[in-house]
C-alpha cells in the first residue's frame, strides 16, 4: 500500500507515515531505531534468513534523512552511516501494521542473545 504522505521528524527522531483509509487515513510513526533494525539492506537481512544479522547498540541511532526511489521506494540514511536499504512501500506498511509483534521478537532476540540495544553496553561472557 503506498502512503499518502511521508514525513520526517527530526525532533522526535522519527519517520511518520500517513495511508487513505475508509474513514479518511491513517497515521503510522516509527521510530528511527526501529527502522534501522528492520533495514531490507542485505548487511542487516543477509541474503537469505539464516544469514541475517541481529542489529544490537541503536537505540541512539537517528535519521538523518530521506531520499524517493522512483515511485516504489524510499532510501533512508542514518547518524551511523547505513544508507543502503531501499524500504518499499508495501515494505514500511507491513512494518508499521506489525511493529508491536517485530519489535517484540526482536527484543526477544537480543535478550535470548545476551546482547543490548544500548550501544554503550558492553556484554561480557565468562566461560
Amino acid at each position: 500500500m503506498n502512503p499518502t504522505k511521508i514525513k520526517l521528524h527530526k525532533s522526535s527522531n522519527t519517520l511518520e507515515l500517513s495511508y487513505a483509509a475508509d474513514a479518511g487515513e491513517v497515521s503510522y510513526t516509527l521510530s528511527a531505531e526501529y527502522l534501522r533494525i528492520s533495514s531490507p539492506s542485505a548487511e542487516v537481512r543477509g541474503h537469505s534468513p539464516d544469514q541475517a544479522v541481529l542489529q544490537v547498540g541503536k537505540s541512539r541511532v537517528k535519521l538523518v534523512g530521506l531520499e524517493a526511489v522512483g515511485y516504489y521506494a524510499v532510501k533512508l540514511e542514518f547518524d551511523d552511516g547505513h544508507d543502503s536499504g531501499l524500504y518499499t512501500w508495501n515494505y514500511l506498511y507491513d512494518l508499521s501494521i506489525n511493529e508491536a509483534q517485530y519489535w517484540a521478537d526482536y527484543l526477544q532476540q537480543l535478550n535470548l542473545t545476551k546482547q543490548s540495544r544500548d550501544p554503550h553496553t558492553s556484554v561480557v561472557q565468562f566461560v
